[in-house]
């Protein structure tokens, strides 16, 4: 359980104890705890159980339910994407606009955000307590996918696996894909099952362990070159396991050096607040172009 969540709740109890004019002593008593293990509780000191959780709200009145949403209403607002942080010259697929990338950015936050104060109501951890790495990366992925067929003119690509989104004419002709890619590594280059040609986006986020939320800090654009083609931006490395968790990678393909310079360039959104990119360096192959925020570091 983390620090901040201990914080949260607790307070909330204090705050609703001192509301209804009991001592300490006094709420131990009825939820059948000791007062150093209250006292604790609410100074975020001590680790509780939802059994102890459900003891206290019954003692003050309330339900549990309602306990915890007290307690993260009054937490900070979803976070958003930082408009000054956009690239705004840069260049997009078809129909897309920075205000489509935005609006998909917050939803995906918002989202994330209704998804943890559920779970943290029920057992008082975020999703990210239960699915971990890649795995919860994936997760984002899908989000963000979804929010993007949701607010932009790329839509779900039903037809078949490659792209994850399609932006189609009025009569189904099709005028571009999207691939969708999540990652807690600013800066990466792209990882794919089957290195196609098109334009792909990879969204780094970092995730923020108090509240389970997460915000994204550095979104690439590119329209890559497909493995086996004349100068391909994608390359062929084969499955890998994780010597530590003896775990199959799926990826078998990753960015060239140029194809991950393209995507660099291609950033569309940096948070320079959090990211520090004096030491990241991009590929000489290529031209920088004069919007790229990495144009300085070659």
């Amino acid at each position: 359980m983390s620090a901040d969540t201990k914080t949260i709740v607790g307070r909330t109890i204090r705050i609703l104890r001192e509301s209804k004019d009991l001592s300490q002593e006094k709420l131990a008593e009825r939820a059948g705890i000791t007062y150093q293990y209250l006292s604790a509780v609410e100074n975020g000191k001590e680790n509780f159980t939802v059994g102890v959780l459900e003891a206290v709200a019954l003692a003050l009145g309330t339900e549990l339910p309602l306990l915890i949403e007290q307690a993260y209403s009054a937490q900070s607002p979803v976070p958003t994407a930082i408009p000054k942080f956009f690239v705004r010259q840069a260049v997009l697929p078809p129909r897309l606009s920075i205000e489509h990338i935005e609006s998909a950015m917050n939803e995906t936050h918002k989202i994330v955000r209704l998804l943890n104060a559920t779970l943290i109501r029920a057992s008082g951890r975020p999703l990210s307590a239960y699915i971990k790495g890649n795995n919860f990366s994936g997760i984002i992925s899908n989000i963000l996918c979804d929010s993007f067929s949701r607010l932009t003119p790329y839509k779900h690509n039903h037809d078949q696996r490659y792209p994850d989104l399609v932006c189609k004419a009025k009569d189904d002709r099709l005028i571009a894909g999207l691939e969708v890619k999540c990652t807690v590594r600013p800066g990466k280059g792209g990882e794919s099952h089957n290195g196609h040609s098109g334009w792909h986006i990879i969204a780094c986020f970092r995730l923020e362990s108090d509240s389970g939320d997460i915000r994204f800090t550095h979104v690439m654009l590119s329209d890559l070159t497909g493995h086996g083609k004349p100068d391909a931006d994608w390359k062929y490395v084969g499955g890998k396991v994780n010597k530590d968790t003896g775990s199959q990678r799926t990826e078998t393909y990753v960015t060239t050096g140029k194809g991950t310079a393209k995507l660099r360039h291609g950033s569309v959104y940096l948070d320079m607040d959090f990211i520090n990119t004096d030491r990241w360096r991009t590929s000489l192959d290529i031209e920088a172009p004069a919007y790229s925020p990495f144009k300085k570091n070659r």
